[in-house]
């Protein structure tokens, strides 16, 4: 007998569009990091300055992502989808156009004012779409986009700001986006399954009961913690890798594909191993990792790029596990009524983490005469510190969800028993 095969044709499509969603808004973001020399330089900004371009960003996409998770779940969430990506597009058109420092804070926020909302949307639909079983493997994917981004966008990137400037960048990214748009347009169905379970309430009364939820606070508190050491490493990685370790920016390109082609391959893998192993198992032992290549990382001085490579290599895989299997643990503790609401707050929540954060990685870093960062271990000490906090909170998460689904489990009918129900039902 012929294997039922795990996705038919449709939901593999809508999986490769969702992540290559995925991978514009990622890409727009990750973008700046390896931007950071050449902005510092050309646009004659200081670190503080550069971390609010980074948190801008990330504030306004909080704000944003607040503001519209009454409402998530109260639309077809395809139309939301295509309203935000609309306005993402036109934010990166702005920021591609931006002749100076202030113009392109003011593009961020706009960016961030739509872009930060989709990916809310974007698990709410996979949630909504795939069962438990197998989200693991879809998160794997769509989350894959982050590597993607490694192995294509930012050495693209870099190589378009170094021909054609920094603006470059963005524009293409504006086209890529537009390529996603047409096909969601095209080829997507409607997703409102979850319309017919809400409950009459008005948007800031399902808003509020979202915010108020035990439940979901000890979510959204666990994803403080887990914002905390992304948004801090990276804005200064690119300059920290100049002017720290010695590489020049045309070395720059190779570390990102090389790093993005093995978490790309990685990514997959991982998603079958969360489904398989356990999520919470496979979180433990990225943040471990993480945590490990971070203090060795960040306490590094003039260093050899094929040393460099690795170690790049090792901490995305680690933080890539730490994404997918969190992802993936998070879509199982909102109601199936209730997910667009909490994965708008739990975005709003990163999103307002990540831009603090990255404020304060400004506030420690300190750039020196000639560029060298100074007090860059320290900031790695206080990622590893919120890595090893977070493993803690999310042990709470995993026993929270494991416990609600033992009390579901005792409360319906053993299968067997169902399935003779049902027979003696049908006659």
């Amino acid at each position: 007998m012929q294997q039922e095969k795990l996705f038919t044709p449709y939901q593999i499509f809508l999986i490769a569009i969702l992540a290559f969603l995925q991978f514009t808004i990622i890409l727009d973001f990750m973008v700046l990091s390896p931007l950071g020399a050449q902005l510092l330089q050309e646009l004659s900004i200081s670190t503080q300055q550069f971390g609010w371009v980074v948190s801008a960003y990330a504030f306004s996409a909080g704000a944003a992502g607040l503001l519209a998770a009454g409402f998530a779940d109260r639309f077809d969430r395809k139309r939301m989808l295509l309203f935000f990506y609309a306005g993402f597009i036109a934010g990166t058109f702005l920021c591609g156009i931006a002749p100076n420092y202030h113009f392109l804070l003011v593009a961020r926020i706009v960016t961030g004012l739509f872009g930060g909302v989709i990916g809310s949307v974007i698990f709410a639909i996979i949630s909504d779409l795939f069962s438990m079983q197998v989200r693991g493997r879809v998160m794997g994917f769509v989350q894959m986009s982050f590597a993607v981004s490694q192995v294509l966008g930012i050495p693209v990137g870099l190589y378009l700001a170094n021909g054609w400037g920094w603006h470059a960048p963005f524009l293409l990214i504006v086209w890529l986006s537009l390529l996603a748009f047409a096909l969601i347009v095209w080829k997507m169905k409607p997703v409102k399954g979850h319309l017919d379970l809400q409950a009459g309430h008005s948007a800031l009364v399902h808003l509020r009961n979202t915010l108020t939820e035990s439940r979901y606070l000890k979510g959204f508190a666990a994803t403080t913690l887990l914002a905390t050491g992304g948004f801090m490493l990276m804005p200064f990685g690119s300059a920290f890798a100049v002017h720290n370790l010695g590489l020049t920016l045309a070395q720059l390109p190779p570390i990102y594909m090389a790093t993005g082609i093995c978490a790309m391959l990685a990514g997959p893998l991982l998603g079958r191993l969360s489904d398989q192993w356990g999520s919470y198992r496979v979180f433990v032992a990225g943040s471990l990792l993480s945590m490990l290549i971070v203090v060795v990382y960040t306490n590094l001085g003039l260093t050899p790029l094929w040393l460099v490579i690795p170690l790049n290599i090792t901490l995305f895989i680690g933080i890539t596990s730490r994404m997918i299997s969190s992802s993936a643990l998070m879509s199982a503790l909102p109601d199936p009524a209730d997910r667009g609401a909490f994965m708008g707050v739990n975005s709003s929540v990163a999103q307002l983490s990540g831009g603090i954060a990255s404020a304060v990685a400004g506030m420690i870093v300190v750039q020196k005469e000639g560029g060298f960062l100074a007090h860059y271990d320290t900031l790695g000490y206080v990622v590893v510190a919120s890595m090893a906090i977070g493993i803690g909170m999310m042990l709470g998460i995993h026993r929270l969800i494991r416990d609600r689904h033992r009390e579901k489990m005792a409360a319906e009918p053993a299968p067997s028993v169902q399935a003779t129900l049902e027979e003696v039902a049908a006659g």
